[in-house]
């Protein structure tokens, strides 16, 4: 006797769907484990804050990184917050009137 029409296809969805629930637990229990890690970091006096921007940045590709800190100068320049070493400001003025 076959199997009804769409069994197959039920028990595949099945597979797929208990997969997925599994990976979700597995990720559940590695999410506790490095909130952990950082908890143990800052019991030890380190940002975890700061900590969680380097893992970002890590993952990172060089030039999207040299970007991104490039985009960051420009506005912190635009807003007066980003210090320049003494006389680069009139050597932008000079660059830009040209």
């Amino acid at each position: 006797m076959a199997d009804a029409p769409g069994t197959l296809a039920r028990d595949h969805l099945r597979a797929f769907i208990e997969r997925i629930e599994r990976l979700e637990e597995e990720k559940a229990s590695l999410m506790e484990d490095i909130r952990e890690v950082y908890a143990e970091a800052k019991g030890t006096g380190f940002d975890p804050k700061i900590m969680r921007q380097v893992v970002r940045i890590r993952k990172m590709e060089p030039d999207q990184r040299q970007e991104q800190e490039f985009v960051l100068d420009t506005y912190l320049s635009a807003l007066g917050m980003l210090e320049q070493a003494p006389g680069a400001e009139a050597d932008a003025m000079a660059a830009a009137a040209e």
